[in-house]
């Protein structure tokens, strides 16, 4: 039994869009729970079994999966028909696995020390700082229209949600632009949007 734990306008949000993109939501259980909000609204849900109450997180027969990174490569690597990362072996799967390592090692902690303003030099030799990340999203998508290549993949999904929540971050290039709307823009996406809408 394979289920996500998930709450509407959360980084669950993408996990859920990634089940309709795998074309597999009616073989998943998504249990929507409560989480504590950053406006300090909600709560921890005692039916979520992540230890810190997070979301999303992934339970298949009885094993826990946490962190968006793992969890988009564990969807993708079980339910592989998409094409949506590719597999050990496969031609692209250096590029896909840094991706999603890239995501929360340098994307997520940059873009958050930027929004709130924090700045030091320590900071920047572990992380790498805001224009070198920028730097590397163009260096790539000034050449192709995905991280990959020519097909979107998970790991646009994943990276290209940052900016979707936080437009501001966005790196001030037309091709990242481009690429953003893309892949924040798609059916599933619109679809997702709706069905949080009709849960919130």
């Amino acid at each position: 039994m394979l289920t996500l734990y998930h709450s509407p306008r959360s980084r669950a949000t993408r996990a859920y869009q990634l089940l309709d993109e795998l074309g597999v939501l009616d073989r998943v259980t998504v249990e929507t729970v409560a989480i504590a909000r950053q406006d300090g609204s909600g709560e921890p849900d005692p039916r979520n079994p992540h230890p810190e109450g997070k979301v999303p997180t992934l339970v298949h027969d009885g094993e826990m999966v946490w962190e968006s990174a793992a969890i988009f490569l564990y969807l993708t690597d079980m339910f592989p028909e998409a094409g949506l990362g590719p597999l050990p072996g496969q031609k692209g799967r250096g590029g896909y696995l840094s991706w999603l390592a890239w995501y929360g090692d340098v994307l997520e902690p940059v873009v958050h020390f930027r929004f709130l303003g924090i700045d030091h030099p320590g900071l920047f030799r572990t992380f790498r700082g805001y224009d070198e990340m920028a730097a590397r999203l163009v260096s790539t998508l000034e050449t192709r229209p995905y991280l990959l290549g020519d097909t979107f993949s998970a790991a646009d999904l994943l990276i290209g949600s940052t900016f979707g929540w936080l437009p501001q971050m966005t790196p001030d290039n037309d091709a990242v632009r481009d690429w953003v709307a893309r892949v924040t823009d798609r059916p599933a996406a619109r679809r997702t949007a709706e069905r949080e809408a009709a849960m919130a």
